[in-house]
């Protein structure tokens, strides 16, 4: 029996998502305030991110359930690392590091595809989803905020593989709907989204000290002072 599991992601975690972008680091780099060592070590939070979850998937992509999502055009690392030799130099590998919130991250995703590998889903779902809706968007913003050329510490919000990102989009929620998973399981898939989400605002919670550092507190106040509503929330409906 199949269920609309995607429908259930996406009104299941609109509460996630609005806090998500109610967190001062987020508020901040979409009003355009993009401060490089907060962002470079968000970079590099996410290498670590998207190298668990993608080695994860490539060990189960046989899996009853996750072998239908499988999908490597959407893989990150490449354009991680990409972006990282660009920030941290060509001694990266030895630069970077995991922050406490960003192993706790990792961490989770290992436990989950050690115990129950379908709940890989809701990761998967969380990031990918979103760097979709609104990569090109993050794209320009950060371009603009750290005045980057084309080509220049962006390769994160790039899919050269997808021509279409809507198409794609449509078509992995439709792979998500026709899952061979019960009623029981898309609840638990759907708890998990949000246990994301929860694990990126830590991220982003870790990085806001950096950022007052850097603009002042007035101003950081000044720019988070107001509650918005969720936007992506929105573009992830598309």
């Amino acid at each position: 029996m199949s269920v609309n599991l995607a429908t259930m992601l996406r009104e299941g975690t609109k509460k996630a998502h609005t806090m998500a972008e109610n967190m001062g680091f987020i508020k901040c780099f979409l009003k355009g305030v993009v401060e490089k060592t907060s962002y470079r070590k968000l970079t590099a939070n996410l290498y670590f991110v998207y190298s668990a979850m993608e080695e994860e998937m490539e060990r189960h992509k046989d899996h009853a359930v996750l072998s239908y999502m499988y999908f490597p055009e959407l893989n990150r690392k490449h354009s991680l690392e990409q972006d990282l030799l660009f920030y941290y130099g060509p001694n990266w590998r030895n630069e970077v590091k995991l922050s406490a919130s960003g192993q706790a991250y990792v961490d989770r995703i290992r436990e989950i595809c050690n115990t129950r590998p379908e709940l890989l889903l809701a990761h998967l779902y969380t990031r990918y989803m979103g760097d979709l809706s609104g990569g090109q968007i993050l794209k320009k913003i950060a371009q603009r905020g750290m005045n980057l050329s084309e080509g220049e510490g962006t390769h994160f919000y790039e899919f050269p593989e997808i021509a279409d990102e809507k198409a794609f989009k449509d078509n992995y929620r439709q792979a998500m709907n026709e899952l061979p998973i019960d009623q029981a399981t898309a609840e638990d898939i759907v708890e998990e989204a949000n246990a994301s989400f929860k694990a990126n605002m830590k991220m982003f919670g870790e990085l806001e000290g950096n950022l007052i550092k850097a603009v002042g507190q007035m101003l950081f106040n000044s720019l988070t002072r107001r509650r918005v509503r969720g936007s992506t929330e929105l573009a992830t409906a598309d």
